[in-house]
């Protein structure tokens, strides 16, 4: 009914005010209805804490405790994403050993995070199955606003794929002119000489995690499994 009448479930609580319930309540019916209506917009896969910062940009205001218990009440979770599958090959012959991890804090822990946009980028490559065969797809993320910020296709998986997608940032003004730190895997794209090269000339500062440590890259990973479950239709 709400949805033909082209109101909001929360304005329809709003309206009809049940008999004999308290402000209190009424309060958290609505947000019930807010909570449900994130969930299924976000087709399903907004955990509690993604769900507490959509409803709150929207300017419902509520904590992440209030956000679970209803959850909880609704019966509804985030749908799990599937383990990250690793689209590119290392090089053992590759000379890596100057590159090192600088997505950790002082006490050693990951930290995927940036506060200036363009000084922390993280990268990767996936593959969509087309009509046409294999496409691979490069982005580049800005940790600070989780935007693409560049990103190249291509039917093969050389290093001009992973240039690109970074020359793309770059001639849009997403790098900071003093200079950005690179985060990605150990792949042969991005540990060969032409990469390192271009990247030195442009001055970025690459980084890399550990080979086969798949946590070294969860920002990349996060969003790839996001694009494909959301935007890929089963074949």
């Amino acid at each position: 009914m709400c949805t033909k009448l082209g109101m909001s479930r929360a304005s329809y609580y709003r309206w009809a005010k049940p008999a004999g319930l308290t402000p209190t309540a009424i309060r958290h019916l609505e947000l019930r209805a807010e909570v449900a209506q994130e969930f299924e917009k976000s087709n399903q896969m907004a955990g509690r804490d993604q769900l507490t910062t959509l409803l709150n940009q929207r300017g419902v205001k509520v904590s992440t405790g209030t956000v679970g218990s209803i959850m909880n009440e609704l019966a509804v979770r985030a749908r799990r994403m599937r383990a990250w599958k690793n689209t590119t090959v290392s090089d053992p012959s590759a000379r890596t050993e100057h590159i090192k991890n600088h997505m950790l804090d002082s006490q050693g822990k990951r930290d995927f995070t940036a506060t200036v946009p363009g000084t922390r980028l993280v990268g990767d490559i996936t593959y969509l199955k087309t009509g046409s065969g294999w496409l691979y797809v490069a982005t580049v993320i800005d940790l600070a606003t989780r935007m693409v910020v560049g990103w190249s296709m291509d039917s093969t998986m050389r290093t001009p794929l992973v240039i690109n997608a970074l020359a793309m940032a770059r001639n849009h003004g997403r790098l900071h002119p003093e200079g950005a730190i690179f985060h990605s895997d150990r792949g042969s794209q991005y540990t060969c000489e032409q990469f390192q090269t271009w990247c030195a000339g442009n001055k970025i500062t690459q980084s890399m995690g550990l080979t086969g440590v798949c946590w070294d890259n969860g920002s990349r990973g996060e969003f790839f499994l996001t694009f494909e479950d959301r935007n890929v239709s089963p074949l």
